[in-house]
């Protein structure tokens, strides 16, 4: 018999293959605004658990759509400054104690981003990433270079893409809302079409556990436009939530009851 960790190659793409033709029953959602989970905590009438874990800001909101388990997790506000806990140091921690505690079938990265409108990007518009990368981890050593950028693959989901009827591009991530002339080179090094502060974070961590990951990302702000990233992201989120709100009602519906295979 093959020690605990150590099983057969074979056993381990049996097992890939069954949760691949099994109906999705457990799905989590980090979503880093509470202003981006309450119109979906509202519509679908979830419970919230603050403190998830006990003596931290995070905060669960969970309960069932059919035959789906739903469970969005939102950081919280910083318990010094009281803002949205943002960035990639939040949303890597969450998902990792989210996937432990909650052992999800899927991980839905869910928020607002900024375009480009040279990729094509316009303001509420919704996406679905197909490849996430890292903008700001500036590594210029062999090797190094490519872990700074941290490229993965999102989950494939072509009937989803078609079914919701959600447009698709590339996501680079970055810790800040603006961006310097280095971001700028590396933002068009990933052939970006979206910008945000959460996601190749999200994907690292799910990835490094073998869970799957979809992103959906909603047009704010235009980030080759002429406005400041800050004005127009303010002036459009509650427009551009309520378009992203829409669109994930749509997912879910679409999710249950299907597979991964299926999505």
């Amino acid at each position: 018999m093959a020690p605990p960790g150590d099983q057969p190659e074979s056993t381990g793409e049996a097992i890939v293959a069954e949760e691949e033709i099994k109906p999705i029953s457990t799905v989590v959602f980090i979503i880093a605004m509470q202003t981006e989970a309450l119109p979906l905590v509202n519509r679908f009438q979830l419970s919230e658990d603050a403190e998830f874990p006990k003596g931290v800001p995070w905060v669960r909101y969970h309960g069932y759509y059919k035959d789906l388990q739903i469970n969005i997790i939102w950081p919280g506000k910083d318990p010094v400054l009281g803002v949205n806990s943002v960035g990639t140091v939040s949303a890597a921690l969450v998902t990792y104690a989210s996937i432990q505690a909650l052992q999800p079938d899927l991980i839905i990265n869910a928020g607002t981003a900024g375009g480009f409108k040279a990729k094509g990007a316009a303001i509420g518009n919704v996406f679905l990433v197909s490849e996430v990368a890292f903008h700001d981890r500036r590594i210029p050593i062999p090797v190094f270079d490519l872990y700074g950028v941290g490229l993965r693959e999102a989950l494939s989901a072509p009937n989803l893409l078609k079914e919701v009827d959600l447009k698709v591009g590339r996501l680079s991530t970055g810790d800040s809302l603006d961006t310097t002339p280095h971001d700028e080179l590396a933002i068009t090094a990933n052939d970006a079409t979206l910008k945000d502060m959460e996601g190749a974070a999200v994907a690292y961590v799910a990835d490094l556990l073998k869970v799957p990951a979809i992103f959906v990302k909603a047009v704010t702000d235009i980030v080759d436009g002429g406005k400041p990233t800050a004005e127009e992201f303010l002036q459009n989120l509650a427009a551009v939530t309520a378009a992203l709100d829409e669109k994930i009602s749509n997912i879910i519906e679409f999710i249950n009851g299907k597979s991964l295979s299926e999505l």
